[in-house]
């Protein structure tokens, strides 16, 4: 029997100096089969995930698609529930809040989704748009909404007297804008960008970055900000989390990530990054076979049917332990390495 994934680091007691906590965190969606309808199974999009965020700081994370990044962030924020674990927030566990507590708390909590385009609804207004939240939280009306979403949109870059016109008269990069005004209309604390840049243009993706960081400077947000171009969370990450079907298999520091990757997944997507000097050759690690089901992860490791350096112990599933200096990584080869 394999054994149960072992929560050695780090040790979730809410703490003062944390914003976020998130300990063993599980999301597993039912399959269902057959005539009747019987659940058959369970996806497991998120299974077992830890991590912390300090005030003021930017965690990325990071990973190829469908490893559960996306589906982490909207469990935090209980726009899904959650099948098992704790989330703590300022050291108040969230889903143990009822219905109105919960409403309370999601003027702290705020995400900026994906794709501008279909997260702004066609028949409503800029102003509509941002301006709702501030209607439903009893933050201000009529007027004074008004005002308030005109200053908002004049942070964010964009014409204030554009507050009547609809999302189809903006470019992709004008209508993000508008998204992050939209997060920021209840001055929240912490902010869930879900690959806030990858559906646009380069030169677009620049601007969106350096608006978030002068954004997060002035107003003290805290972003857990998700990605899967690793340049682009390299720039705008204090520290990093790389995942790998469900799971969080690094966590360390921006630099450090970058410069002395510890798990062999972490590896092979930095032997992917395109190095602009062209005398320079790097061993490109190429990841054979696919990736595994969800539904039917591998036994232990989850990325042992891939790794390059899996031996037998792989067949159990390997601790996520702190190396030193808070740089977590959960991997028997990296454990088995440092010993030698």
């Amino acid at each position: 029997m394999p054994r149960k994934r072992e929560v050695a680091a780090p040790e979730f007691e809410p703490r003062s100096d944390m914003l976020l906590e998130v300990q063993e965190l599980r999301k597993w969606f039912p399959v269902t089969g057959g005539v009747f309808g019987r659940q058959v199974g369970n996806v497991k999009a998120v299974d077992g995930v830890n991590f912390f965020i300090r005030p003021g700081e930017t965690l990325g994370l990071v990973g190829e698609s469908g490893c559960g990044k996306t589906t982490t962030g909207r469990v935090i924020l209980r726009l899904l529930e959650p099948t098992e674990g704790r989330v703590y927030f300022e050291g108040r566990n969230v889903f143990d809040l009822n219905r109105e507590e919960m409403r309370r708390l999601r003027r702290q909590m705020q995400i900026i989704f994906q794709d501008p385009y279909s997260s702004l609804n066609p028949r409503m207004t800029v102003g509509d748009i941002v301006g709702e939240a501030l209607e439903i939280h009893g933050v201000a009306r009529g007027r004074e909404k008004e005002k308030r979403v005109q200053n908002l949109l004049d942070v964010v870059g964009l014409n204030p007297q554009h507050i009547r016109r609809y999302p189809h008269e903006f470019s992709g990069g004008q209508r993000q804008r508008i998204g992050v005004a939209r997060a920021l209309a209840l001055n929240p604390k912490l902010i869930i960008c879900d690959e806030p840049v990858s559906a646009l243009d380069v030169s677009i993706q620049s601007q969106i970055l350096n608006l978030l960081e002068d954004l997060q400077s002035e107003f003290k947000l805290t972003y857990l900000f998700i990605a899967h171009n690793l340049a682009v969370v390299k720039h705008i990450s204090d520290r990093v989390g790389v995942m790998y079907l469900g799971q969080v298999v690094e966590l360390c520091q921006s630099d450090e990530l970058f410069a002395n990757p510890l798990h062999p997944y972490t590896e092979a997507l930095m032997s992917a990054i395109p190095l602009p000097d062209p005398e320079f050759r790097q061993e490109r690690i190429i990841l054979e076979g696919d990736v595994p089901s969800p539904m039917h992860p591998p036994i232990g490791c989850h990325f042992n049917t891939r790794c390059r350096y899996a031996m037998p112990i792989c067949q159990e599933e390997p601790a996520f332990i702190d190396v030193g200096e808070e740089h977590f990584v959960a991997c028997h080869f990296r454990k088995t390495r440092q010993k030698q």
